[in-house]
């Protein structure tokens, strides 16, 4: 995926943090000294996620309000195998490490690097923000760069995945539902968050919204789809899962969200 737009300059290197953005990034919080937290903080060009590294220090990630997925994320990870897709600087995948989880794979196919330097005109390295954070920690989380649609590479198999924010940037959904189903162990879950749609007959219905170019966010051509949870449910049950339960349905920064765990 190359995303060709003008490089959009909003992104400042160093800001404040929103006080939703706080209230995630400190569901995590580093014990960096302020040398290192100021070194980390220099270290990537540009963050997805915000990071509080010392209880003071921020990175300015461009992520901004996650709030509404913190009341689904489970306070205790422990006996879980998890798998974080697409996971760009890792923030639920050291999370998940942080509640107890015994084992933690996060991956991306660091596409990003290409979106990132085409809407802002910034280069940077990939899995940059991930290992900065990881040194920190000094975390067990194994990265590594893999292609969603490719997870039967693994050979293992799961408790819980989390898929935030990319079944909509697919052109497959239900072919990246039927991987995840398949990487699955018994009983295991997959903790899905996409866009949603608006007005009620395709709120109330299994249909799907699909994207102009640019629609959601300018310069971003790679928004698909926008999903009910009716047609969530549909996918999900064709993709060999046997429940889906619809936790939210939030409006966040003017845009629908969905949020729900599909079930094994």
């Amino acid at each position: 995926m190359a995303i060709s737009v003008e490089a959009d300059p909003s992104y400042e290197r160093i800001r404040p943090p929103t006080e939703a953005e706080r209230q995630v990034a400190d569901l995590l919080p580093i014990e960096a000294d302020s040398r290192q937290a100021q070194a980390t903080l220099d270290r990537v060009p540009l963050w997805f996620h915000t990071f509080c590294l010392d209880g003071r220090v921020y990175t300015p990630g461009i992520a901004r309000d996650h709030r509404y997925r913190v009341p689904i994320l489970p306070d205790d990870f422990s006996g879980r195998r998890v798998l974080d897709v697409g996971t760009f600087d890792g923030f639920y995948a050291f999370l998940a490490e942080a509640r107890g989880a015994d084992r933690v794979i996060a991956i991306d196919n660091e596409q990003y690097v290409d979106w990132v330097r085409s809407r802002f005109g910034i280069q940077r390295e990939a899995g940059a923000g991930f290992q900065a954070i990881a040194e920190l920690l000094d975390s067990n989380v194994v990265y590594m760069r893999l292609d969603a649609y490719d997870l039967d590479a693994l050979r293992e198999e799961f408790d819980l995945i989390l898929c935030c924010g990319i079944i909509h940037r697919v052109r497959d959904p239900l072919g990246l539902l039927e991987v995840m189903r398949r990487r699955l162990g018994p009983g295991g879950e997959v903790l899905l968050e996409t866009h949603g749609v608006t007005g009620r007959r395709l709120e109330e219905s299994a249909g799907i919204h699909v994207c102009e170019p640019g629609e959601l966010y300018r310069g971003d051509d790679f928004v698909y789809w926008g999903f009910s949870g009716a047609s969530l449910d549909r996918l999900a049950s064709l993709a060999g899962f046997r429940e889906t339960e619809i936790h939210d349905a939030p409006i966040v920064d003017g845009r629908p969200r969905i949020i729900c765990t599909l079930r094994a």
